[in-house]
């Protein structure tokens, strides 16, 4: 676990009461949310930003060679961190323009990839707050390792704001691990107690990811497997 940072340590070890109780363990061992220490402790911010993405440059291989990003104009990556993902779409993608959405301490130290990138003609930053809403302006939505962060509302309340900022038959694209419906072993099922200890959010099997779309005013297209872990999730504004 040290790839995210020293923080997992105190709150895997409280594992136990999240099994008996279901609440996070991160906010018993430390008296508060994830990203509220996140958000005091900007040392424990940068290395796990960081690990984010490097995680990102190892997965985004394995996306592209899998999925198409032809035909989008202009995509937003929600939550893009350092704009790892961003990036990787524009540079592969010449003609499509991007906008990289995060909450503003986080851009900020986004500025300097996006610079170094020689992308930031193309690539507009934004900072906010994506529970209370999401910039207009993209006809594509990308969201990477996000919702299964949060629970079941939290996850709705995210993508509705997402519903909101598309145009009609707008993409909402997730890229997450899909839990198999078997009860195979499988990696996703090691980052569902992940989340379980750090944020009380959760992975989920094909069927899960379906109904949240449905619930936030999207219709599941496609799950597309890629070499990696994870899969991409498509679908569009209903």
């Amino acid at each position: 676990m040290t790839e995210l940072g020293e923080e997992h340590y105190p709150a895997w070890g409280e594992l136990l009461h999240s099994v008996r109780t279901g609440e996070i363990a991160f906010d018993k061992a430390f008296g508060q949310p994830v990203w509220e220490f996140f958000a005091q402790n900007s040392e424990n911010a940068k290395i796990f930003n960081d690990a984010m993405s490097g995680m990102t440059a190892q997965a985004n291989e394995a996306l592209h060679a899998a999925y198409d990003f032809g035909g989008i104009k202009r995509i937003m990556d929600v939550g893009g961190g350092h704009g790892g993902l961003i990036t990787s779409i524009l540079k592969k993608n010449p003609n499509l323009r991007g906008i990289l959405f995060d909450s503003p301490q986080v851009i900020e130290g986004a500025k300097a990839t996006l610079e170094a990138s020689g992308l930031g003609d193309r690539c507009e930053l934004v900072g906010g707050d994506f529970f209370q809403s999401v910039p207009p302006g993209a006809e594509a939505i990308i969201l990477k390792w996000i919702i299964h962060d949060w629970n079941d509302e939290q996850s709705v309340a995210i993508l509705k704001n997402c519903h909101r900022a598309l145009p009609d038959k707008g993409k909402l694209i997730l890229v997450e691990a899909v839990v198999p419906a078997s009860s195979e072993p499988h990696f996703s099922k090691f980052i569902d107690l992940n989340m379980l200890v750090m944020t009380g959010g959760r992975e989920r099997t094909e069927s899960e990811f379906r109904k949240l779309y449905e619930d936030s005013g999207f219709k599941l297209m496609r799950v597309v497997p890629t070499e990696s872990p994870f899969s991409v999730i498509e679908g569009v504004k209903a």
